[in-house]
């Protein structure tokens, strides 16, 4: 199928297919929008068994990027790219070199980072060939590094928002929240929920890492295939997309969704449905745009040899409950839910209102 006819290629203004003999590199690099500035999103290193379901993850993650940086407020349009990996995921130095290789090609048009599957070693690697490279490690109370704490951050900020706004409550103790994944986010975020007395249960595909946080933070550990209708206050989705689709959304028990994973609802008529069930949904790409906003902050410091301030990155994140609080606000008193209300103040940012 042309990636032009997937039903996710949305005016895209490049999408480029590298394949590199040599090292085995197969990747797509996806250029939604440069609009507000270059492409920035980070590369997920995965294992597709359908080569399609590649194209359609860099066509929405791209586009999900353009709307995440436009309403972050940052000069920054919105790319993504996959690299697909084999069953075994294999991980090599020349396939990182190539793929460097192929965003420097680009020249500067396209921003990368980490994404899933990638760590601060490989974007070392990614930058021996090029500069266009964000999330390098940091020092401790700098600017850049593993984007994940920060995103974790802004997803507590806005889940605190939420339950402000939907259960009129000024504290997330004694509020119960599902988290579905227990990664760097998902943990990040338990971690300050639990700081702050939330009644948490966990869950990942990874039963023992689950069990550990589980004790951690004082909550209770679940099947994964059980979490999204643990009976709950907040569902708080931190793993993979696309889960929200009809089924889905049928087994919610919660009164608010909002959690990190990129691309949540499955497609626009499950926004409606989740709208229609009366629960409060916080769109993904603004309640997670903490770590692309310190990177980005990182990368154009960099460009601008300008010395670059931690406390500016908390500001900005710091900034999330206020745009959530608007969406929200605009989808009560129009009827439209919230993630139509965001899609169409991102779009009016990137110019295609």
């Amino acid at each position: 199928m042309a990636f032009w006819t997937e039903a996710d290629f949305d005016e895209h203004e490049r999408v480029e297919v590298v394949h590199d003999r040599a090292s085995g590199l197969t990747a797509i690099i996806a250029l939604h929008s440069t609009h507000l500035g270059p492409a920035a999103g980070g590369t997920r290193f995965w294992h597709y068994a359908d080569p399609d379901a590649a194209m359609r993850d860099a066509l929405r993650l791209s586009r999900g990027m353009s709307y995440k940086n436009a309403m972050a407020g940052l000069p920054m349009g919105g790319g993504k790219a996959v690299v697909l990996l084999d069953e075994k995921s294999t991980k090599t130095a020349d396939m990182l070199a190539a793929f460097g290789d192929a965003v420097d090609a680009l020249g500067g048009a396209y921003v990368t980072a980490e994404d899933v599957g990638a760590s601060e070693a490989d974007m070392v690697a990614i930058h021996a060939r090029t500069p266009h490279v964000c999330g390098l490690p940091a020092e401790d109370g700098s600017v850049g590094g593993d984007p994940g704490p920060f995103t974790a951050m802004g997803i507590y900020h806005g889940i605190r928002a939420a339950v402000a706004y939907k259960l009129d409550k000024d504290s997330v103790a004694g509020v119960h929240v599902a988290l579905q994944g227990c990664g760097s986010v998902g943990g990040g975020v338990a971690r300050l929920l639990a700081k702050e007395g939330a009644q948490l249960t966990v869950a990942d595909v990874d039963e023992d890492r689950a069990k550990t946080l589980a004790r951690e933070v004082g909550g209770k550990a679940v099947a994964a295939d059980q979490i999204m209708a643990t009976s709950c206050d907040v569902f708080s989705p931190n793993a993979l997309g696309a889960i929200l689709d009809e089924a889905g959304v049928a087994r919610l028990d919660c009164r608010i969704v909002a959690g990190g994973a990129n691309n949540q609802i499955a497609r626009p008529e499950h926004g409606a449905q989740l709208h229609a069930r009366g629960i409060l949904y916080a769109p993904d790409y603004v309640i997670n745009a903490g770590g692309i906003i310190n990177v980005s902050l990182e990368y154009l410091c960099r460009q601008h040899r300008e010395p670059c301030d931690i406390n500016e990155v908390r500001k900005r994140i710091a900034q999330i409950p206020d745009r959530l609080m608007a969406i929200w606000q605009e989808s009560d008193e129009t009827g439209r839910s919230s993630d139509v209300v965001a899609d169409a103040m991102a779009r009016e940012l990137i110019g295609r209102g």
